[in-house]
C-alpha cells in the first residue's frame, strides 16, 4: 500500500483557494488546536505566519491552477490527531480570527475519520 495522505480537501475548498490565490498570492495552512476558531484551519498567504520547530508538515494539497498548499499542524495537537485523516472543507458562516477567507462569508473547517489499520500500519 502507499503510504496515505494525511490531509486532503473538497472541491468547494479548492475552489475557494483558487479565488484567494488570486487576491493573496500563494497560501498555506496551519491547524493549532486552540478553542473555539483556534481549532479551525487557518489559511494565511505564505510567509505571513511562521511555523515552529514543533509543527508538523502534514502534507501539500495539490489544486490545478495553483501551486501546492503546505498544511502545518502544532506539534502538541499532532500527538491528538495522528490517527485521522483529515479533510479541509469550507462552509457558510463567518468564523472569528485571520483566516484569508473570513471575508468572502465562509469559513473552513476540518472533518476527520480515523485511519484504518491498513493506512495506520502504512503510515509507520
Amino acid at each position: 500500500m502507499d503510504t496515505p495522505r494525511r490531509v486532503d480537501l473538497t472541491e468547494e475548498s479548492a475552489d475557494l483557494l483558487r479565488k484567494l490565490v488570486a487576491l493573496h498570492g500563494q497560501v498555506m495552512f496551519h491547524q493549532s488546536g486552540g478553542c473555539c476558531d483556534g481549532s479551525a484551519p487557518m489559511c494565511y498567504p505564505v510567509g505571513e505566519f511562521k511555523t515552529g520547530q514543533s509543527d508538523v508538515h502534514l502534507g501539500d494539497l495539490v489544486v490545478d491552477g495553483i501551486d501546492d498548499v503546505p498544511v502545518w499542524m502544532s506539534g502538541p495537537q499532532f500527538e491528538y490527531w495522528k490517527h485521522t485523516h483529515l479533510t479541509i472543507d469550507v462552509v457558510p458562516g463567518r468564523g472569528s480570527g485571520f483566516s484569508l477567507e473570513a471575508p468572502e462569508g465562509v469559513r473552513f473547517l476540518i472533518r476527520s475519520r480515523l485511519f484504518s489499520d491498513e493506512e495506520s500500519a502504512a503510515l509507520n
